[in-house]
Formats: structure tokens, sequence, C-alpha cells
């Protein structure tokens, strides 16, 4: 049985970068059973006078044309390499890519703290882990000659079943959400169909945005903030 995504996507910007359309990019292909790619554009280059949103866009942007161009074979490490190495765009992103054969074999790349979580029959059976140099820097494609290449990558091939759920976000989604809240949210979508990704997408992204502006919720990424440099009053 050939397998391919139904895919939904949904982005919902920290309000302060509303206004430019956020500073994450994506891309999604068709491409065998499929391909999706996210980037998360780092924020501190804008205190340099960059938009850290170029280079997220430059980079998902190359690393369509490379899967368009059917030159990576289903190799995840070696898409993220050409798209880096073909960005020019001053800055820096986190990133994330997912392949998918049409046997199923799923095929991932990622680099920072962009991620991935897979769910079969409503629970998490595989998740991602970012890489940090410590809290709060994660590893970074970058312009500058100090960011990290496609060698640094975490690597993973897993298989998926009909009726698999694939979850991609950036740090925006999985700093606001555990895990039993992503199961709890896709427990109520439906079908793996069209409409019922879009759904999922859109509540994931919804209540992320939600606990976000919420002073009073211990997000992960809160609670790890406390856990590693004490007491932390932000949002992220």
């Amino acid at each position: 049985m050939n397998l391919a995504f139904a895919v939904g996507v949904a982005t919902i910007p920290h309000p302060a970068k509303a206004h430019k359309g956020g500073e994450d990019a994506y891309f999604v292909s068709d491409y065998g059973g499929g391909v999706l790619g996210i980037a998360d554009g780092v924020s501190g280059w804008a205190e340099q006078n960059v938009d850290p949103a170029l280079y997220s866009r430059e980079l998902m942007a190359n690393a369509e044309a490379v899967v368009s161009s059917e030159e990576m074979d289903f190799d995840a490490q070696m898409l993220l390499e050409k798209a880096r190495t073909a960005t020019t765009s001053i800055g820096a992103a986190t990133v994330i890519v997912a392949l998918l054969e049409k046997n199923g074999s799923l095929h991932g790349a990622s680099v920072g703290d962009c991620g991935l979580r897979i769910l079969r029959r409503g629970r998490i059976v595989f998740a991602t882990q970012p890489q940090q140099h410590y809290f709060d820097c994660p590893y970074q494609f970058s312009s500058d000659p100090g960011g990290q290449s496609a060698a640094d990558a975490v690597v993973f091939k897993t298989d998926l079943e009909q009726g698999d759920m694939v979850v991609l976000g950036s740090d925006g989604l999985f700093d606001n959400l555990y895990d039993q809240d992503i199961e709890s949210v896709l427990s109520t979508i439906g079908g793996p169909d069209q409409d019922s990704a879009q759904r999922g997408a859109n509540a994931l992204a919804v209540l992320a945005s939600k606990h976000s502006r919420d002073t009073t919720y211990e997000s992960p990424y809160t609670k790890e903030a406390i856990q590693k440099v004490g007491n932390w009053t932000i949002s992220q």
C-alpha cells in the first residue's frame, strides 16, 4: 500500500512579529509520499538590524528547489546541506525536514530545536530531541562561520503506518505544548484526510499561541528555564 501525507499548515506569529508574517518558514512538496520542512529564523539577528525571516525563508525555498530537482534521493541530511550551502542571506535558522517514501519509510534530519512527533492510534510513538549549545541557544545554520552544518544534524529513519499522524513544528509549538497536549488535541480531529489535518494544525497552533501569552502557565520552556537558570518571567 502506498502512503502519502495529507497536510495541514498553521502559523501564528508572535504578536511583535505578526506585521511581517513572523520568522518561521516552511515548504511542502508532493515528491514521493511528501516532503515537509520548517525553518525558524533566529531572532537575535534583529539586534543587528537583520530580518531573521530572510534566512529561514531562503533556506526553505532552496530546500524546495533541491526536492524539485530530485537531487537528494530521500537523503534528508543531503537535502539540508544542499539547502544550507545555497543560502546566501545573512542570518541563522534552526531547521527540520521529513521525507516520506511511498512504502512508508520516513527519513528526517534536524538541526536545533525544531521538532517532530509521530502519533499512532492517538499516542506519541516517536519524538525528536532538540540540540542546544546551552539553554536557549540551539544548534543552527548560520551565515556566520561558527554555525552548524548538516554533519551536525540529528538524522532519523522510521516506518509509518496508515493513519499515523506526523507533527512538525518550530520551538514555538514545542516550547508551549507538552506531548500530552498534542495527543489530546489531535484525538478530536477525525480521520487522516486533508480537512482533518488542517483542523489539527489550526488547533495546535491556537493552543500553543494561547499558552505563550498566559503568564500563569508553566510551559515546557518555562519549566526548563526554572530548572536551569532559576526564576524566570518570560513567555515564548
